[in-house]
């Protein structure tokens, strides 16, 4: 007797949206950034206070954008409370909701704290900025340096916690064999501080401040976290192709026979490879030379932002079209509306409003709680660069 079988696979929809990635982009930057801006505003090392001042500046702005976008990407944003009302100690997504504003409060406190002498002084400027220095600034006593550091250092331990639940709540999903495996979670830290670094040099062009030791600062940066992710890269890679079982090895079957796949693999090699490569090769410059090559450092940082930003698109959005329960591929097509497209401008426009806002009414180009203020008279051999670190450009708010 002749008999079919019939295997049904129903349709599921995605999901996370790409509020997820915008999400995870944000708060990546954001974390990266209070580590690039720690050595000035925490440990008090002079030389990384121009550096500090636009990496506080990129911190806080992704920071208030980034729960944004966390609670567009729950469907239902008034069901955030859930997380508190039905608290579970084994769900990293309830662990992140209680870590998450104690991070936020604690990045505010310290920004606060950096550019409270800066307000302070502004306090008798006419017009609303005046006003809202004298409102901001709390009165006119001082800002401890010992309480700056505190609150630092808990900024950076809950900064910590951020690194690892967004990694962990990924990772543990088992359904998902390009998300289930232990490389991931480095692996968005490192491209987290390849996003801030490549931020912080296109804010130090764009802002007027154009600092050259900022730039050899990130520079560096850059060129340490890329080599730090190629390794990441290369040991999964090679964890997969050696393993006859285990999550990076079905991974790689999942996606072998897929051209989007190679041809995703072989754009993310070729940037960061690039990128790697073209850092080395400006720092490596004469120094006499340096300056004039720097000035262009700032499209690196544009391809590093596209690198981190991009690394999470793929990882949140095109593992999604991975089939779980059929063979083969779902597309997905970005919607025009708020769960796609609008959604994604919209949140870069929610940032971009910030970091005006901050500009429009905090002088943090004049911050000095993170380093040592210069006595009134200084070494007229002092370098022009080592001026702008403590001057800035000037503030149009």
């Amino acid at each position: 007797m002749n008999s079919t079988i019939e295997l049904l696979a129903p349709r599921y929809d995605i999901a996370w949206y790409p509020w997820a990635v915008q999400y995870f982009f944000m708060i990546a930057v954001s974390y990266a950034s209070l580590w690039l801006a720690a050595p000035a505003l925490i440990f008090g090392k002079r030389a990384w206070l121009p550096t500090a001042r636009l990496a506080l500046l990129a911190c806080v702005s992704t920071t208030l954008v980034a729960p944004v976008a966390l609670l567009a990407d729950l469907h239902q944003p008034l069901r955030f409370w859930h997380f508190y009302a039905y608290a579970n100690t084994r769900s990293w997504m309830s662990i992140g909701s209680v870590v998450l504003p104690l991070y936020l409060v604690s990045v505010l406190g310290l920004a606060w704290l950096a550019w409270r002498p800066a307000l302070q002084a502004r306090r008798n400027a006419p017009g609303l900025s005046g006003w809202m220095a004298k409102w901001l600034s709390l009165g006119d006593s001082a800002t401890p340096r010992a309480l700056v550091a505190i609150v630092g250092l808990a900024a950076l331990l809950l900064s910590s916690g951020i690194m690892l639940y967004t990694g962990a709540e990924l990772a543990i999903v088992k359904a998902r064999p390009l998300w289930n495996t232990v490389w991931l979670p480095p692996m968005l830290v490192a491209t987290g501080f390849i996003a801030a670094a490549g931020l912080v040099l296109v804010l130090n062009r764009v802002s007027g401040v154009c600092s050259h030791a900022t730039v050899r600062q990130m520079l560096y940066v850059l060129l340490a976290f890329c080599a730090v992710a190629g390794l990441i890269a290369a040991s999964w890679f090679l964890d997969g192709i050696n393993a006859n079982v285990g999550s990076v090895a079905a991974a790689l079957e999942s996606v072998r026979h897929s051209p989007s796949w190679r041809s995703t693999a072989l754009w993310g090699g070729i940037t960061g490879i690039t990128l790697f490569i073209a850092v080395a090769w400006l720092v490596s410059r004469p120094a006499q030379r340096q300056p004039a090559l720097f000035a262009w450092a700032w499209l690196l940082g544009l391809v590093a932002i596209h690198m981190g930003w991009m690394f999470r698109w793929v990882v949140l959005m095109d593992v999604q079209h991975v089939a779980r329960n059929s063979a083969g591929f779902h597309h997905y097509g970005i919607p025009a509306g708020s769960s796609g497209i609008l959604g994604i401008v919209g949140t870069f426009g929610l940032w971009l409003a910030a970091i005006l806002l901050i500009e429009l009414f905090i002088p943090w180009r004049q911050a000095q709680q993170g380093g040592v203020k210069p006595p009134p008279s200084f070494d007229t051999n002092t370098s022009s660069d080592s001026l702008n670190a403590e001057q800035g450009a000037p503030n149009h708010g």
